[in-house]
């Protein structure tokens, strides 16, 4: 090396931290062997804190700020005012630039089932998952308990530590509170805060702290959720009988299935009568009486029109048939008279309804010399 770089590398340094990743939590700023110079200018900037570490043992926290590292009680030397030493100071500081913004959307799960007693359904296993964050909140004790010496030191070092805390704390909350299966779907996000809240007290034995804790989805077993959706299922069929015969209705709409069903009913009739008249039969060895043949159901009866009467621009009626007759006996109603009913093309004359041309016919005619 020669006596240019050597001078310029006692040059007062700059002490910063750019972090351009996403996970990375500890950073130790790196210098050979460990010397930082007197006078050196140390950059902290906001969402970190800077520890100070000498010989080994933590020396100072820096929040964010510019600060420049020229104070008596701290130990830091230059390498100029040590010759016997080979230009390497026996003092050696080290410092940490520790990330404290939150590292968010971060995913937990059970990774079994957690058995909980329902009141309803007795023994259940649930399944749960969510996201969390987390932060540094105490850059010192985070270093101590958790870092070390670790140069670098990344969110995924500590994610499954983290993840089982939660998952132990969920399974013991979510016993104690006791909530029916079926309401623990409205009741997420309180239980997420009673999770978070026993949470906070373990991590900040560690210098972390959980700002927030989301509870996404809390699921029964495929076979649970299979008994639940058919019992649903009753609870919108309602009563029983009443849906049985909506079904049965139902069948009998269907295509070709109608003839069919009839057939079968009848014939089952015909077996009842059957087996009816032989149990009352008489002595052993005597002759049974025939059967009754089934009764058949009478058809409906025709429905009987109504009609409307157009006399002179105006509309009258309805009248039934026998009130048409009547009129037809007093003479208002003529074979030229146009009629209407439902069901019917248009007006027409009287005499051109079938129906009521009958009506005309069985009329007497006129007397002799009318």
């Amino acid at each position: 090396m020669g006596i240019f770089d050597f001078l310029s590398g006692e040059f007062i340094d700059v002490i910063h931290w750019t972090d351009d990743t996403r996970d990375t939590m500890v950073w130790r700023f790196e210098r050979e062997g460990h010397e930082i110079k007197y006078g050196a200018k140390l950059t902290v900037r906001e969402g970190q804190a800077a520890v100070f570490v000498h010989e080994g043992q933590l020396a100072d926290v820096f929040t964010p700020g510019l600060y420049m590292l020229e104070t008596n009680n701290m130990p830091i030397m230059t390498t100029l005012q040590h010759w016997d030493h080979g230009f390497k100071s026996p003092f050696k500081s080290e410092i940490y630039f520790v990330n404290t913004t939150r590292f968010n959307d971060l995913k937990w799960g059970t990774k079994n089932p957690v058995i909980v007693r329902d009141p309803e359904f007795g023994p259940v296993r649930l399944r749960a998952f969510g996201t969390y964050s987390v932060r540094v909140s105490d850059p010192a004790r985070f270093l101590v308990e958790i870092v070390g010496t670790d140069g670098e030191f990344t969110m995924d070092e500590i994610s499954y530590q983290i993840r089982n805390i939660i998952v132990q704390e969920f399974s013991r909350t979510i016993a104690r509170a006791q909530i029916p299966v079926l309401d623990m779907a409205a009741n997420t996000r309180e239980l997420g805060k009673l999770v978070g809240g026993e949470i906070e007290q373990q991590l900040a034995e560690y210098g972390l702290s959980m700002p927030e804790l989301y509870i996404e989805n809390i699921s029964l077993p495929p076979a649970v959720e299979d008994v639940l959706d058919k019992r649903s299922s009753m609870g919108v069929i309602g009563n029983l009988n009443e849906y049985m015969q909506f079904q049965a209705a139902e069948a009998l709409g269907r295509e070709g299935a109608g003839a069919g069903a009839i057939q079968a009913g009848l014939g089952a009739g015909l077996g009842m009568q059957i087996g009816q008249a032989a149990a009352q039969g008489g002595p052993w060895g005597a002759r049974p009486q025939a059967a009754a043949p089934a009764q058949m159901m009478p058809p409906p009866p025709p429905v009987e029109h109504v009609w409307h009467i157009a006399v002179g621009g105006e509309t009258s009626g309805p009248f039934s048939k026998a009130a048409m007759g009547r009129k037809a006996s007093e003479g208002s109603l003529t074979r030229d008279t146009f009629v209407w009913t439902p069901g019917q093309d248009g007006w027409q004359r009287a005499e051109d309804v079938a129906e009521l041309a009958q009506l005309f016919t069985v009329m007497p005619p006129p007397p002799p010399g009318a």
